[in-house]
């Protein structure tokens, strides 16, 4: 019997890995959080810091790749678990040392646990929600990290206040503890694939060059808008609570207020965006119009927000809303990216591409922290931090005009289609085969 889309495990699936990406993203934030308490403590430079908060993401990458080819062959419950238990580990060295060589080994560590943590669950979840209903699952659980943030920006301040900042390390082990417990109870592997998606032209058991899937131009194109994404992700990880205190001049206790609730304000925002996208799906619009074209307007929107906060002469509570603005849009391409890449790659090789993907946009993790760290260091004051928002906010508006141009899943769907009956067709007709 056909695997059936089972709307109640579904969700419980979902809402697991909604709590998966809280916690993923806990461990992302802590570093950004604790900018300021730590530099003083260890007396790091800016330089320094932007060293050890961008060595999460050195080997980010290519852990995100070779856990997603290994998702193509071990089951998604299995791995996930295994990266919650070692996330918790590695959090110990963090709490206890003050050695700048053993904080930066700890998050490069970290960082190759948590590399293959989205795409991973991503593909975990599509193994539960066809492809009409993949749009606002991803969407929400993803909105974990939001929320993830959003606690940390009320909690890590607070716990850094009465207990010192190495009590959050502790905090943060014993969390991802508590979510593997969860998981080896209620955790479970889908059995719904690319022949029950509600996308017929590609089956699961068919396999593409990886040359010829990774020069897709709408492959290519969510490749870009991710990293572009990313960009603004890293960067607000990182710089941005030391901007809300030392660029504005918040107190340490206001400025985690405030990033909570420009958090809070964006996760309804992405999941409205996703929904409206699912929603024009369904009501007869183009992949390349719902999804494609949707995702570059939104990073086009976040990119002109950030370049406001530098180039406009504008109160701080204005600034702080015009990152809102550009925090709340520009991940939407985290669901909607994915959601095109499974229409144009075959299921059997998905796990691969949704890490590939996630793993070339990690390397703006790298990149971002240390980038701003320049304009920080150079310019100096709010307008080092500003300088380094608009930076980020060109490259977003580039590569938002760049992805739009190129992204067309339909096309490509196509492309692929005519490729895999060539080849069958030339198979079935003799020992040589379509070249690939």
């Amino acid at each position: 019997m056909s695997p059936i889309y089972e709307p109640a495990k579904a969700w419980r699936m979902a809402v697991l890995l909604f709590l998966f990406m809280v916690v993923n993203f806990l461990d992302k934030i802590v570093i950004g959080l604790l900018a300021v308490p730590m530099m003083e403590s260890l007396h790091l430079t800016p330089s320094q810091f932007g060293l050890v908060a961008s060595s999460f993401f050195w080997l980010f990458a290519i852990a995100g790749v070779a856990g997603g080819f290994m998702a193509n062959r071990v089951a998604t419950t299995t791995m996930l678990l295994v990266m919650a238990l070692t996330w918790s580990v590695f959090q110990i060295p963090l709490a206890m040392s003050s050695s700048l060589a053993v904080l930066i080994l700890s998050r490069v560590l970290l960082g190759i646990a948590e590399g293959p943590a989205f795409p991973i669950a991503v593909h975990a979840a599509y193994k539960w929600f066809p492809d009409d209903r993949r749009n606002v699952p991803v969407a929400f659980f993803s909105q974990g990290g939001s929320v993830g943030l959003l606690i940390a920006g009320i909690v890590i301040p607070q716990i850094t206040q009465h207990w010192g900042w190495r009590a959050n390390f502790y905090v943060l082990s014993a969390v991802g503890l508590i979510w593997a417990l969860l998981w080896m109870a209620l955790g479970r592997e889908g059995r719904i694939d690319a022949r029950h998606s509600g996308v017929t032209t590609i089956g699961t058991d068919d396999r593409l060059p990886y040359a010829r899937l990774l020069s897709d131009p709408t492959v290519l194109a969510c490749f870009l808008l991710h990293f572009v994404a990313y960009w603004a992700l890293a960067l607000t990880l990182t710089w941005l609570p030391a901007y809300l205190e030392r660029g504005l001049g918040y107190s340490g206790i206001q400025a985690g207020r405030l990033y909570a609730v420009i958090v809070a304000i964006s996760m309804p925002t992405v999941i409205g965006c996703c929904w409206l996208a699912q929603r024009m799906l369904k009501r007869g619009a183009t992949s390349r119009a719902a999804r494609g074209i949707f995702s570059a307007a939104t990073l086009l929107l976040a990119g002109g927000a950030f370049i406001a906060v530098w180039a406009t002469d504008l109160a701080p509570i204005w600034r702080v809303a015009l990152i809102g603005v550009a925090v709340g849009v520009s991940p939407t391409i985290y669901s909607l990216g994915p959601a095109m890449l499974a229409e144009v790659t075959p299921g059997a090789q998905r796990g691969a591409i949704l890490a590939i993907d996630n793993s070339i946009a990690s390397v703006a993790g790298v990149l971002a922290p240390l980038v701003s760290a320049f304009f920080i260091e150079g310019i100096g004051g709010a307008k080092g931090y500003q300088a380094g928002f608009a930076f980020c906010g060109a490259i977003m508006v580039v590569g938002g005009v760049l992805g739009g141009l190129m992204i067309n899943p339909e096309k490509s769907r196509r492309t692929v289609s005519r490729y895999l009956a060539a080849r069958t067709a030339s198979e079935a007709s003799g020992p040589q085969s379509v070249a690939g």
